[in-house]
């Protein structure tokens, strides 16, 4: 019995002793939100740890979820009481709107509910222009009115007029002021609807801020509906011989000549 109770004793001390010298990363935030300025290239997202264990800290991996984003650590082991940041770099690009982008942090520790970490970067990408709609068309033969696309340019970009040429000479655009402030119309007119065409409409502002970047939308003639043939009384009762002889159970064996 006394035997028995020391071991149990050993076994709680060894317990605690090891406990007391573990490792463990402390994260300062595992979520980031930001706001790039208009005209940024990129976002970037600064992760604080601390580890706050008895025993080194080592960084097996670190990777991130898209090619977009870059991810690196400021050291690959990190000391009991020593602090740092994992940064993560998004490349904006052409993207607009609200991104969210993840960094997955792998470590040494033995506890699983520690080793990996994910981190979050979402950032809200404000455009310098929002162009709706995305697409004009004109049906075949339809009388070439013109028509609208509006585009609405960000407050901020301090954009005085838009340049907007036409992939193909079959459709002109011009462009006029909105009704509101910082608002464009652009008017788009085909030169006839005699046939079938497509064209993409590059858009490119005058700000400032803009890296070079344009905007597309479409302008289309569709082309002319095809009337289905109606069916005559002997094409109707063929069709329903079809139907009755494929409910059969005959219907479903293969012929020999199969």
């Amino acid at each position: 019995m006394n035997m028995n109770f020391l071991r149990l004793i050993g076994i709680v001390a060894l317990t605690a002793l090891a406990q007391g010298a573990r490792a463990e990363l402390k994260w300062e935030q595992t979520s980031v939100d930001l706001q790039p300025a208009l005209g940024d290239k990129q976002a970037v997202a600064h992760f604080k740890y601390e580890n706050v264990g008895k025993t080194p800290v080592h960084f097996t991996s670190v990777h991130a979820s898209c090619g977009c984003t870059a991810a690196q650590t400021q050291k690959e082991q990190v000391a009991p009481g020593e602090k740092g940041e994992v940064t993560a770099t998004f490349n904006i690009g052409g993207r607009t709107g609200t991104q969210v982008k993840t960094v997955t942090v792998q470590t040494d520790d033995p506890d699983p509910s520690r080793a990996t970490t994910v981190l979050t970067l979402k950032a809200v990408i404000t455009p310098l222009l929002e162009i709706q709609p995305a697409l004009v068309f004109w049906q075949n033969g339809e009388e070439p009115k013109p028509k609208i696309i509006t585009a609405k340019a960000n407050k901020d970009a301090a954009i005085k007029k838009l340049e907007v040429t036409s992939s193909i000479p079959d459709f002109t655009a011009k462009v006029d002021a909105g009704s509101a402030p910082n608002e464009f119309r652009i008017i788009v007119r085909p030169r006839d609807t005699a046939k079938a065409t497509y064209a993409t409409l590059s858009i490119k502002p005058d700000s400032p801020v803009n890296t070079g970047n344009t905007f597309a939308v479409a302008a289309r003639v569709m082309p002319a509906l095809t009337a289905a043939p109606a069916s005559t009384p002997a094409t109707k009762s063929t069709l329903s011989t079809i139907r009755h002889d494929l409910a059969t159970p005959a219907a479903t064996a293969a012929s020999p000549s199969q």
